[in-house]
């Protein structure tokens, strides 16, 4: 049988350590192109480039995978893998990262992971986006690979609904197995931020962002709580940002609406 053919990107750029164990475990299902950013692009979100050029040129990585750097965001080393890298080819399935650190909750509107991974679901193509809940360059990603494979082959079994993408996040490399994986709803949480506010050696000044994680949500169905209790977390995504319920209420109350 054809193998799949399995498109390959994230946010921390080509060399991580995560886009090389996700490289490994789709090798073992299917053809692997790689298209990811020359650097890290962490926090750009759904961000394209359209004031400056793109650079696209070969990356000998990874060992019998043919692979591509590229100067832009992860959306666009989606978009360029597409229309150009693959051509008349429609990858049977788009994965990003997997990212060193946390995508859940609202972290997922800033995600270049899940940025990625929407752009292929905006595409037609199924996707997800895998990420691990530790920040560190040496993360173990370990413990992900079963999972990584056990989940993308599912996807490629029985595909996703319309639309949707795949938030997956991996709880840290813990002295307990993890649990398994639990289909989950975005946390209602949030940053709170906080810019600190410092002077250069020549006395101009600049800001650093800062601040915590605040988690609002107190129910046992959402990402957060999944990590928490050392789950890996599923969560359906979706690029209509449409408030469905919000059109019957804003048509009933807007008193301009009638003049």
């Amino acid at each position: 049988m054809k193998k799949p053919l399995i498109l390959v990107s994230n946010d921390d750029g080509i060399t991580a350590r995560g886009i090389r164990t996700l490289v490994e475990v789709m090798a073992e299902i299917g053809e692997v192109i790689v298209v990811a950013p020359d650097s890290p692009q962490s926090g750009m979100g759904h961000a394209i480039t359209i004031g400056n050029t793109l650079r696209l040129s070969e990356a000998d990585i990874f060992e019998g995978i043919t692979a591509y750097k590229c100067s832009g965001t992860p959306a666009d080393c989606v978009k360029l893998a597409k229309h150009y890298v693959l051509k008349d080819r429609k990858p049977d399935l788009v994965v990003s990262g997997i990212n060193h650190g946390s995508n859940t909750s609202i972290s997922v509107l800033y995600s270049g992971t899940m940025s990625a991974a929407i752009e292929g679901a905006i595409e037609g193509m199924p996707a997800i986006g895998f990420s691990l809940c530790d920040y560190s360059s040496n993360a173990n990603f370990d413990h992900t690979r079963d999972y990584v494979k056990k989940i993308a082959e599912q996807v490629l079994k029985t595909s996703l609904p319309k639309g949707v993408a795949l938030n997956v996040n991996f709880p840290p490399k813990r002295n307990e197995k993890v649990k398994g994986i639990k289909i989950c709803r975005q946390a209602r949480a949030k940053w709170q931020e906080e810019f600190d506010q410092r002077f250069d050696p020549n006395g101009r000044r600049y800001f650093w962002l800062a601040g915590n994680f605040v988690n609002f949500d107190k129910g046992e169905d959402n990402d957060e709580w999944a990590i928490a209790n050392n789950f890996i977390s599923v969560v359906p995504c979706q690029f209509d940002m449409t408030a469905h319920h919000s059109i019957s209420i804003l048509n009933d109350e807007w008193e301009i609406m009638n003049s």
